[in-house]
């Protein structure tokens, strides 16, 4: 150990998309960098989100496509779930990509540190390095990307019962024959109706009026009939007032308007907390909001001098492609450009089956901004690919401004919309009007050939 700093030009602590990211850029660029991370390498997406996730969705809907072969004019026998295949079929996808990352981390030319950093000035790190003993790191700049982890609420017992999160249910050695959900967002309805194609018996509870409640009130309407014609019993307008288990081993959940769900398993999917604590954060100069994110401005600029933050832990949207663009804004502001968060334009999608894509403004938003809003409507059925492929499940619907035809949102809910909605996004960042996607010449017949017929349900201001 030494109380002389390694002096590097970019220090970034947290191996995430940003960060990672910026680090091989700046380094294959020839500037010293040093990336300190705790051992995920390749970041929480690779290892326990995105990719382990999507991999087991993957899966999830092949089981569904199974079960409805005989539509298909397929006879297919015997089409159980091997836990074991499973498990391996998600650890290969994973394996596989962190492998890759750790060759382009070495080939990039960066200093991989692999240890817990901790701040004991500004833009200097203390690293308790894995295989023992200490490093102390300074960088000339510094980024801090250490993200979020799962959030458990504080329920009376929840904490002593044994729960599970997206985390560690990827790590379960037997399917559960029942599994209650708590948490009706993104991570409930996608594990919910996973674990549904995969055979359990499943009940959500969210507390709020509806599911994914940052959508419009129909939407999730529209997804809650699908969760329910999958078997999944969800319950919304309920909070969790107990969680505990019995001496046989069974998980009960008591609601606050009395009744009681018991399951062998209780996943709680209330959302994630930001990764600061223990990082001396304090000590660099570094502020906080109440909540323990990293405070920034438009520039992703925290409080202390050339130190930045990118990704989940400085309040961004929770997307690994929103941490992607807070890689690019530093690396432009880096480089003495100006480049902001302001009026971002981010997508997401909901990897249930079927897909829930949005972009820009909900039709609540819209109109509590005072737009003049026509709103489109498109059942899924009405798409011709959608019956070649039977998933007419569904609906689309779009948000314009009626004065201007300017498209200020779109939400999906239908087959391969986490592909489609990128057609909407791209039109809304070229300003087109939302005639040019009613008009457009798309192929037939795909899924974004119900782009034509959406926008074609509106109707067109009068020419003057």
């Amino acid at each position: 150990m030494t109380d002389r700093p390694e002096e590097f030009d970019l220090l970034v602590v947290g191996g995430g998309k940003a960060g990672k990211t910026l680090s091989m850029d700046a380094a294959r660029s020839g500037r010293r960098v040093a990336m300190v991370e705790r051992g995920m390498i390749g970041g929480s997406c690779i290892n326990v989100a995105c990719i382990p996730t999507k991999a087991l969705v993957t899966s999830a809907r092949a089981a569904r496509l199974l079960r409805g072969s005989a539509e298909l004019g397929l006879v297919v026998e015997d089409h159980r779930v091997d836990l074991d295949l499973l498990r391996a079929h998600k650890q290969d996808v994973v394996e596989g990509m962190v492998a890759a990352n750790r060759q382009q981390f070495l080939d990039s030319g960066l200093h991989l540190v692999i240890g817990e950093a901790r701040f004991v000035g500004p833009r200097t790190v203390r690293v308790s390095l894995a295989d023992g003993g200490d490093r102390l790191l300074r960088g000339a700049d510094v980024v801090i990307n250490t993200g979020t982890r799962p959030y458990l609420p504080s329920v009376p017992g929840m904490a002593e019962s044994g729960v599970l999160t997206s985390d560690s249910l990827l790590h379960l050695d037997r399917l559960p024959a029942r599994l209650v959900v708590l948490g009706g967002g993104t991570v409930g309805v996608e594990f919910a109706q996973m674990f549904a194609s995969f055979g359990s018996t499943v009940t959500v509870i969210e507390g709020g009026p509806q599911l994914l409640t940052r959508e419009d009130p129909d939407v999730g309407d529209a997804l809650m009939r699908v969760l329910l014609a999958d078997g999944i019993d969800v319950r919304v307008g309920v909070t969790v007032a107990r969680v505990d288990r019995t001496v046989g081993g069974t998980a009960r959940v008591t609601l606050d308007d009395g009744s009681l769900v018991t399951g062998d398993e209780v996943l709680v999917a209330a959302g994630r907390t930001p990764v600061t604590e223990g990082l001396g954060l304090d000590a660099a100069g570094v502020r906080l909001s109440d909540r323990g994110f990293v405070v920034v401005d438009e520039h992703l600029r925290t409080s202390a001098e050339r130190t930045w933050a990118a990704g989940d832990v400085a309040g961004s949207p929770q997307f690994t492609h929103a941490s992607l663009d807070d890689c690019r804004i530093i690396r432009a502001n880096l480089a003495g450009e100006q480049r902001s968060t302001t009026g971002r334009l981010i997508p997401y999608t909901v990897f249930t089956t079927p897909e829930l894509a949005r972009v820009g403004l909900t039709e609540t938003e819209a109109r509590r901004a005072g737009y003049d809003v026509q709103v489109a409507h498109l059942p899924v059925a009405a798409i011709p690919r959608a019956r070649t492929l039977r998933q007419t499940e569904g609906m689309w619907k779009a948000v314009v401004d009626a004065g201007t035809d300017q498209i200020l949102g779109a939400a999906l809910l239908g087959a391969e919309a986490g592909e489609v909605i990128t057609s909407v996004q791209l039109a809304m960042l070229a300003g087109m009007p939302w005639t040019a996607l009613r008009d457009a010449i798309i192929t037939h017949p795909t899924m974004a050939e119900g782009l034509n017929l959406l926008f074609a349900s509106l109707q067109s201001r009068p020419v003057r």
